[in-house]
């Protein structure tokens, strides 16, 4: 039987950082993967999906080309089979380049299902057959999977799931999304941006319920004026695959009325991928289709830990990483290892406008008992927003009317996914509105709004 002092089981964002990581602080590491490293993430999700998206920004500027100078004769058009393949070479190039790395560091690759024994022992099935292993140390990692609603059973043809939908051989005439969340969105957003007739479906009240609600209010009238038909507060039921598409009925608070497209996308959250790892041997307890761990991922099993999706919100890919590093700093006893801040964690969606966000809304804020000061600057005042000609959008800022502190960041615009980083690292260097208002920002940059928004919040904006 194989001995390793850290066992990382899943190949994700978490599972191999959290293996790279083992082995730079000289444990005698493996992981164990089922299907392709990188996980969902990688192979399925993160990466692929925005190099569709990339691809539809391009389509997107060739058709307004004309505004900046840029002439094109003749039809623009756009090639789903050509955007398709690179992004799967994208995806392909990243796997190989985690299989380096890990093989860099000394990580041990096993391939199979794992299954927890009891006593640090676990059985491995498939690969080369079945082997039996033991670790000081157990991570999982296993992700999470799209959550299946009543009825609609993907099929891959009609049905799909996000892997079908970022793989389409041609583009439906219409496309129905179930769920507006950051995936929901996105797919609706990449689609209609290339000429399907889109409807994004959403049971809670308003789309991507977990921003702040001046946000999504904003993201929904952009994705209307996109020509995406937008539903809140609906949920779908009885679908009938038919020979042209999908029909179903659509209940909006006890009224109904049908729908049908071509396609249906589900997209309405996800659930851990908790079965089969043999946690019935184990004192892990599972709740709400997820592991329970305390905050440094430790669960109720001696030596057993767990991090990223599969062991809860928010499902991203950034904080899975983080938290596998904390997790094997913790176990190896660096004195300097830290806990993840859910706070702190920022959260991006790759949208027409794109949206990102940090730390508390303003309603979460007010709830906590803070009294706050809030900053807005929108990006119509902003010169290289109007240089891309890309200047709808705005940057919003919470801040602790009393201390000062930076308790939350929320944009709609231009690039904001790479914005929000520099929140996110003011919070957690504890900055103050003082720093951020004394800190030089380049003329001109789309971070020049950040800068605004702050000073706004205490009365100080210059260009609003």
């Amino acid at each position: 039987m194989a001995q390793f002092q850290v066992l990382v089981v899943g190949a994700g964002p978490g599972g191999y950082v959290a293996a790279i990581r083992a082995a730079q602080l000289g444990f005698a590491t493996a992981i164990v993967e089922r299907a392709e490293l990188g996980g969902v993430c990688l192979n399925w999700g993160c990466i692929p999906t925005k190099t569709l998206l990339r691809s539809a920004e391009l389509f997107r500027q060739a058709q307004s080309s004309g505004a900046f100078g840029v002439v094109m004769d003749g039809t623009v058009r756009f090639d789903i089979r050509a955007a398709v393949a690179h992004s799967r070479e994208v995806a392909g190039r990243l796997n190989r380049g985690v299989r380096g790395l890990l093989k860099k560091h000394g990580v041990q690759v096993l391939t199979g299902q794992a299954s927890l024994q009891g006593e640090g022992r676990v059985r491995i099935e498939g690969g080369d057959g079945t082997q039996q292993v033991s670790a000081d140390h157990i991570v999982l990692a296993t992700g999470a999977r799209p959550r299946e609603l009543p009825g609609f059973t993907p099929d891959g043809e009609r049905i799909w799931t996000a892997r079908e939908a970022m793989t389409p051989q041609a583009l439906p005439a219409s496309l129905t999304v179930i769920g507006a969340g950051a995936i929901g969105v996105e797919f609706a957003s990449f689609y209609a941006a290339l000429g399907v007739e889109v409807t994004l479906l959403e049971a809670a009240e308003r789309i991507v319920p977990q921003e702040d609600e001046e946000i999504a209010a904003h993201l929904h009238a952009r994705l209307a004026e996109q020509g995406i038909d937008v539903h809140v507060g609906v949920r779908a039921e009885a679908p009938e695959v038919t020979a042209s598409g999908v029909r179903m009925s659509v209940d909006a608070a006890g009224v109904r009325f049908d729908h049908h497209s071509e396609k249906v996308i589900v997209a309405a959250g996800i659930v851990g991928n908790v079965e089969d790892l043999g946690l019935e041997n184990t004192a892990v307890q599972v709740e709400k289709r997820h592991i329970v761990v305390d905050r440094w991922s430790a669960t109720g099993e001696p030596g057993v830990y767990a991090i990223g999706d599969v062991a809860g919100p928010p499902w991203l890919a950034h904080k899975a990483s983080h938290e596998g590093v904390a997790c094997i700093e913790r176990i190896a006893g660096l004195a300097d290892a830290h806990a993840l801040d859910p706070d702190a964690v920022p959260s991006c969606t790759y949208c027409h406008p794109q949206v990102a966000s940090m730390g508390l809304t303003e309603a979460l804020a007010r709830e906590r008992g803070h009294a706050v000061s809030v900053g807005r600057f929108s990006f119509v005042g902003n010169g290289k927003a109007l240089a891309l000609g890309d200047s709808q959008g705005f940057v919003k800022t919470v801040m602790d009317a009393h201390s000062g502190e930076l308790l939350g960041a929320h944009l709609i615009g231009p690039d904001v996914t790479e914005l929000i980083g520099t929140y996110a690292l003011g919070r957690t260097l504890e900055t103050t509105e003082l720093e951020i208002m004394r800190t030089v920002f380049p003329h001109p940059t789309l971070s020049e709004a950040l800068h605004e928004s702050v000073l706004a919040a205490f009365d100080r904006g210059i260009h609003a």
